[in-house]
């Protein structure tokens, strides 16, 4: 995954330009609200180790409702997208509310669920509250997904899930899917099933093993898994049928502008924020506490993403171990911020395969 052609290398020197003035300008365009760590479903590749139960009780609406409104003088909100995740948001009651008040301040907002409680009825409940966008994840077929999920019902409530949201022109929809080695060489399979259900966008992902995930074998995957994943992901969009297209995690080398829209860049600290459930003010959810740059209930939010983000936009510090001498430094910049431990070092490269 190592060589790039010539045209690859001219578009990433440009889109290192534009990745550099954005990272002086970081201009917030998404903001996450983990609203909860309470799920209805106890999945194996989980990397939080969410539960029914949460030990930290569900952050109260007013609470975050007021970091929007601090937000809202500097910001046009047209322009930036919030994006409730969990745990399972479904399992707030108040969701619609929160909804509400985000598009009565012209925020347009959307989340990410496992499906399994989307029912017709809460579904209308929340395209009436102004829902914007919805991402629905799917694992696999029956059998494969079901084991993911450990529960026998998950499928066919995703799947009924994601028939009723596909079905809805005024929704930005999209499926993501966690392959992993049981779920690789039946990729096609699932290609069609989400076709069927009239999905037009899937992410594919792998599994990074933290949390649950990293108890099971399976969810590695070895160089030739790899450019498995990717050659699918190459033939599909050259179909367009569906437009798949591999996750923002990493620098993919000679699949970079071929697996994805765009050439590699994590926006962690850029323009990518979050409100995690204890008050934490950090960018990605995905990426560890340790990361963390201040507290809504003891900083201003404003002030933490006009200054206290600087190791997300000035990545030198990560040009350490394997990245100190890689020629791809330039372009890749120590790769996904989530793929670093509470020290800095990064556990994952995706130029290894």
């Amino acid at each position: 995954m190592k060589s790039l052609s010539l045209r690859q290398r001219i578009g990433l020197e440009l889109f290192r330009k534009i990745k550099q003035e954005k990272c002086k300008e970081h201009p917030l365009r998404q903001l996450f609200w983990e609203c909860t760590w309470r799920c209805n479903l106890s999945c194996r590749h989980c990397g939080s180790d969410c539960k029914s139960s949460s030990t930290i009780p569900d952050m109260p609406a007013e609470d975050f409702l007021k970091v929007i409104d601090s937000l809202t003088p500097h910001v046009n909100p047209n322009y930036v997208n919030i994006v409730i995740t969990g745990g399972e948001p479904l399992l707030r009651k108040d969701l619609e509310y929160v909804g509400r008040q985000l598009y009565d301040r012209g925020y347009p907002w959307g989340f990410v669920s496992n499906g399994l409680a989307l029912t017709p009825e809460r579904f209308q409940s929340l395209r009436r509250a102004g829902l914007h966008a919805m991402t629905i994840s799917l694992d696999g077929l029956k059998d494969d997904h079901n084991w993911m999920r450990c529960n026998p019902a998950s499928f066919d409530r995703a799947t009924s899930a994601i028939r009723m949201v596909a079905s809805s022109p005024d929704i930005n929809f999209d499926v993501v899917t966690c392959v992993n080695q049981r779920t690789l060489h039946r990729l096609s399979e699932i290609k069609e099933h989400l076709i069927s259900c009239g999905v037009k966008e899937w992410r594919l992902f792998t599994i990074f093993p933290s949390g649950r995930a990293a108890n099971y074998e399976e969810f590695k995957m070895g160089q030739d898994d790899m450019k498995t994943l990717m050659e699918f992901i190459k033939d599909t969009r050259k179909e367009r049928r569906i437009k798949a297209s591999f996750c923002c995690e990493g620098f993919l080398g000679r699949y970079e502008g071929v697996a994805r829209d765009n050439f590699f860049s994590c926006q962690a600290g850029v323009s990518v924020a979050s409100v995690l459930l204890d008050g934490g003010i950090g960018s990605c959810p995905s990426i560890r506490a340790d990361y963390r740059q201040g507290n809504i209930y003891e900083d201003d939010f404003w002030e933490v993403w006009q200054n206290k983000f600087q190791p997300y936009r000035d990545r030198k510090w990560m040009k350490t171990g394997k990245c100190a001498d890689c020629s791809f430094w330039r372009y890749c910049e120590g790769n996904g911020m989530h793929l670093r431990d509470s020290n800095g070092t990064l556990l994952h490269c995706h130029l290894t395969y």
